[in-house]
């Protein structure tokens, strides 16, 4: 199995505790967090501080050196649509760092590309263009296609981007979620050498707490399967991290088999896996095509179920 990048998605200024850290420049609930992060074997730890529009700048590099003083091996997710904060973070940033992230717009792109060159940092290509949200896999490569002629312009090879897909939540726009698993088949075609990466927490946005987690791990293999190398993700969910690093075989045969239309035996499976076969149950609405595993694969993402008792362990 290849190598999957995991970036810490919890440092972030929308919690309450870590969001009031950083306005009070307290670094010890930061650094304390940094270091549990470090200690899940983390890849990345992404760092957002949000807009911040009013001292940005001196608050992403009084961060930086706070995490990487404590954290100094693990590179840094910068996570700011701030121009001069993200500067100004890479200044200081010991290491290769991510900029996370640069939308397929013009202005973005060209306000944050030059950072990339100078500061010797990957970028996440955020396939988030002029008129905001690609609607199917076809509109994701037009963006691609644009982020990667505007990074021929400043020298910035296929193997330091990583192209996120935009995961929406899949209660209100599976179809989003199918398109993302098409794309996903084109992309090294269209960037050979480039990543992938995606907010992978999205999927289960809007989805009761308790069901949050099984839905993640289950669309992470199915976006794995297709050549995904990495997520922004739960630093904490040591079930995500056995399922992306191999020790969930069964897990992902499960889910490969129902993605390929092939019946599986539920009530014979050990309690800690039947949740991966219902999760991604077939539609019994949905036509699928004979030997298309494709559209079979659609066809489950679809027939996806957000039903608690489905889905306990009862």
């Amino acid at each position: 199995m290849s190598k999957f990048y995991r970036i810490g998605e919890n440092l972030n200024v929308v919690t309450k505790i870590y969001g009031q850290a950083m306005k009070e420049r307290n670094p010890k609930p930061l650094q304390e967090l940094a270091v549990k992060e470090a200690e899940k074997k983390v890849d990345f730890i992404d760092v957002n501080i949000g807009p911040a529009r009013k001292g940005g700048e001196e608050l992403m590099e009084w961060i930086v050196k706070a995490i990487q003083e404590v954290v100094p091996n693990i590179p840094l997710a910068l996570d700011t649509s701030n121009i001069a904060a993200m500067e100004a973070g890479l200044k200081v940033h010991k290491g290769k760092a991510i900029i996370n992230s640069i939308m397929a717009r013009e202005e973005r792109m060209t306000g944050m590309m030059p950072l990339v060159r100078k500061y010797d940092a990957d970028m996440i290509g955020l396939l988030w263009g002029p008129e905001g949200m690609p609607r199917d896999e076809h509109e994701r490569g037009m963006l691609t296609a644009e982020i990667l002629a505007k990074a021929a312009e400043y020298d910035i090879p296929n193997e330091a981007i990583w192209f996120d897909p935009i995961i929406a939540p899949l209660n209100i726009q599976q179809n989003q979620l199918i398109a993302v698993l098409e794309y996903m088949k084109m992309l090294q075609d269209m960037a050979p050498g480039s990543k992938s990466t995606c907010g992978l927490s999205n999927s289960s946005n809007g989805v009761p707490d308790e069901l949050r987690p099984i839905i993640n791990r289950t669309y992470v293999i199915m976006v794995q399967r297709y050549g995904m190398v990495s997520a922004i993700v739960d630093a904490f969910d040591d079930e995500l991290w056995d399922v992306v690093d191999g020790r969930k075989p069964e897990a992902v045969k499960i889910v490969h088999d129902i993605m390929d239309g092939k019946s599986v035996n539920i009530a014979s499976m050990p309690k800690d896996l039947q949740n991966y076969a219902k999760c991604p149950r077939t539609s019994r609405t949905t036509p699928k095509p004979p030997g298309s595993s494709w559209a079979r694969c659609c066809s489950a993402i679809r027939g996806w179920r957000f039903n608690t008792k489905l889905l306990s362990n009862e």
